[in-house]
């Protein structure tokens, strides 16, 4: 708390204090939802809730403006969980540590949560702000969005009322965002192929970490490295010494760029001055080719005690080709950029996870467009990719994008207050990302809705960071904007 008490707007970090000390992975948002139920009862506020978990909570209009038309503010409440490898957390039951460090605020070791946690702040703090006037409020807040937007895509007609909507979850200042990708996820499963192990072999450790990662989406066109690109090179590259892979992991979220990835082999001791060589003169290439991007990549060799639990069998030999092989095939980064917004990617998709799971390898990637056809056909690509190495594929639904308005009439009353209160225009944008505004439009036709937040930088890693005179010019933004609402009949 003391990270943040001398703060500004001390409403708002007050609460978003709060929220960070309630764990909330996706999936897992009960004590997140109960926080919300006591906060409608405490302020004897209308407060109803869905069957998948969705809640909204009635605000009544400062005294004077009840007749006016509702506006719908949106935020979900679940977090990316991701954390350092030396890190010691549980998600599950651990509060995020705050950490100030000059300008911004950041956790220690941990995703922040500023990803949604600041725009679902910002909507509780207007409840208590006396400070302005507003119409009537619906605060939407949405379950599971950043893993399958579960929340959003359940919700039913009738939840919502306003036919103006705020989204609270974009991140970056000076910014109204009208448009947004879609999404979809394509997965591969392999039968893991076994042979018995052979005697009198050594086990080691091949770790590659520290590299930057991000959001699959917004950062996908930094160019940064994907371990499990690097993983699988390496891999290749010690095929010649014979070794046996026994285990391989890399990656823990589909919607993020993977920052660490790991393999245990078995192998000739012999062999072991030889293959420190190839590792050695491979970081440095790493190292060189992604330095401006991923600059302190680490790449380990450790030899270990022979481990028990892994048995007395390994992946084959032609298995572990075939994964290598696969690795390299599968498509990662920008696909194609955007013809119509300058710098924006239209296409893209990121190789984001691999792991085995019982007698299975299984591949994950995340496939994202703003043209719905271009989704599907990457998503194509990939599953192409995977029948030939002879995978079982799942494609999910996914999610529809976003179709920008630049004629709304919400953008045309917030660029007017954006340019009031700070004598410049706003950039108007799209977003290579999934916001919830794609299904929210599709669900109510009709719905008139911009995007905005402030500059939060590293969203769905540990680097995750939010700016605070950015957060305290957001919630002066977001004032305004309802009471400039509040005089439209």
């Amino acid at each position: 708390m003391s990270e943040i008490e001398n703060l500004a707007p001390q409403l708002l970090w007050k609460r978003f204090y709060e929220i960070s000390r309630i764990p909330r992975p996706s999936k897992s948002e009960e004590r997140i939802r109960g926080y919300l139920r006591d906060f409608g009862d405490q302020n004897n506020l209308l407060t109803e809730e869905d069957s998948v978990g969705n809640i909204v909570i009635h605000v009544p209009g400062t005294e004077g403006l009840d007749n006016v038309p509702p506006v719908v503010l949106q935020s979900h409440v679940d977090m990316v969980c991701e954390k350092n490898r030396d890190k010691v957390h549980d998600f599950q039951n651990d509060p995020i540590t705050l950490v100030k460090e000059g300008d911004w605020i950041k956790a220690d070791g941990t995703t922040l949560g500023a990803d949604n946690g600041i725009g679902a702040a910002a909507a509780l703090a207007v409840v208590d702000d006396n400070s302005f006037v507003h119409g009537p409020l619906e605060l939407l807040f949405t379950i599971d969005e950043e893993t399958g937007l579960t929340g959003v895509n359940n919700l039913q007609p009738g939840f919502i009322h306003g036919d103006l909507l705020l989204n609270l979850d974009t991140e970056e200042d000076g910014a109204f965002y009208i448009g947004c990708a879609g999404g979809m996820d394509t997965v591969g499963s392999l039968k893991i192929e076994t042979e018995k192990l052979q005697s009198g072999l050594g086990q080691f450790t091949i770790y590659i970490s520290r590299l930057r990662g991000g959001h699959s989406g917004i950062d996908i066109n930094t160019g940064r490295a994907n371990a499990i690109k690097l993983l699988g090179i390496l891999l290749d590259k010690l095929l010649p010494f014979n070794y046996q892979l026994v285990y391989i992991q890399g990656g823990s979220k589909r919607n993020a760029i993977p920052r660490e990835a790991e393999a245990r082999i078995f192998m000739n001791p012999e062999f072991e001055s030889k293959a420190r060589e190839v590792i050695n003169d491979f970081s440095i290439e790493t190292v060189l080719e992604y330095k401006d991007t991923d600059g302190e990549i680490k790449v380990a060799f450790e030899k270990n005690e022979n481990d028990s639990k892994y048995g007395k069998v390994s992946f084959k030999k032609h298995f572990t080709e075939k994964i290598i092989r696969a690795i390299y095939a599968l498509p990662h980064g920008v696909v194609s950029m955007s013809q119509d917004i300058p710098d924006l990617v239209e296409t893209s998709t990121n190789l984001a996870t691999i792991q085995i799971i019982n007698s299975d390898l299984e591949i994950g990637t995340c496939q994202r467009s703003s043209v719905e056809s271009a989704k599907k056909n990457i998503g194509r690509s990939v599953k192409a990719v995977f029948e030939l190495c002879g995978a079982t594929v799942r494609v999910s639904d996914g999610y529809t994008g976003w179709q920008p308005n630049p004629g709304s009439r919400l953008l045309k009353i917030s660029k007017k207050v954006y340019k009031k209160l700070f004598s410049k225009d706003p950039v108007i944008k799209a977003v290579h990302a999934g916001l919830e505004c794609g299904i929210l439009g599709d669900k109510y036709p009709g719905l008139d809705m911009i995007s905005f937040g402030p500059t939060i930088l590293g969203a769905h890693s540990p680097d995750e960071k939010v700016n605070i005179a950015d957060v305290e010019k957001f919630y002066y933004l977001l004032k305004n904007i309802l009471s400039e609402l509040s005089k439209k009949k």
